[in-house]
């Protein structure tokens, strides 16, 4: 079991009353993501308790009225998995990193240099982002943080979120196997089959992915695609 100096407090709320347990920050958010993880190891004690700063225990007939049993281990699996978790503050950096990750990724892919039209490179932007100090909620889900961070960088880097509508015409031969690549860029907005079999497409992508669903495109078609921005 986890060491009760090392454990944090997770914790579950149902009307009134409150229950917690001492558990493995890691670990807890790990099984609660879905990943098989003993007990034993999450669990710094079998306890449930009412309050653990006040060594309050709660009683096997309070786990029976509320939770329908009065087996603490079950009790702990439905607070890890409902309940909300004391976070460590080595955890809170590992997800705000993670977060940080995930939100020069979407910026990069969606956004572009006002100036020049072509998208920033991830890089760039991480170094805006420290240069402007910007706050990551690392709990907050990322694409809700977008538009206060580029209000942020813009003040260092010419930068805005701009889509690019493409008509393209893809020879017969390569029509059929261009649908995935198509659907993982972006949103189709029209089809149609030419007399020849070619296929034309309308389909609107973010800009900051434009040359490399051009090369994708290019790629699989070796170079035979004809495209047309429409918006740009």
């Amino acid at each position: 079991m986890v060491n009760v100096d090392e454990a944090v407090i997770a914790r579950l709320k149902i009307g009134k009353d409150i229950f917690e347990i001492l558990v493995d920050c890691d670990l807890a958010m790990e099984f609660r993501k879905g990943k098989s993880i003993g007990l034993d190891k999450i669990l710094a004690t079998d306890e449930v308790y009412k309050d653990v700063k006040k060594g309050q225990h709660a009683s096997e007939h309070e786990l029976k009225k509320i939770f329908g049993t009065d087996d603490p281990r079950e009790v702990a699996i439905k607070i890890i998995k409902e309940g909300e978790l004391q976070l460590t503050t080595t955890y809170k950096n590992k997800l705000r990193d993670e977060k940080k990750k995930q939100i020069i990724d979407l910026i990069h892919r969606n956004a572009i240099d006002a100036k020049t039209g072509n998208p920033h490179p991830s890089e760039r932007i991480e170094n805006a982002m420290d240069e402007a100090r910007v706050n990551i909620d690392e709990l907050k889900p990322a694409e809700d943080q977008i538009q206060a961070i580029l209000k942020e960088i813009s003040a260092i880097i010419p930068i805005k979120f701009e889509s690019r509508r493409i008509e393209i015409i893809i020879p017969a031969q390569y029509a059929g196997g261009s649908f995935h690549i198509l659907k993982q860029y972006g949103k189709v907005f029209k089809e149609e089959w030419q007399n020849n079999g070619a296929l034309k497409v309308v389909i609107e992508i973010p800009a900051g992915l434009q040359e490399e669903f051009f090369s994708k495109l290019n790629n699989m078609t070796h170079g035979e695609i004809e495209t047309k921005v429409l918006n740009e």
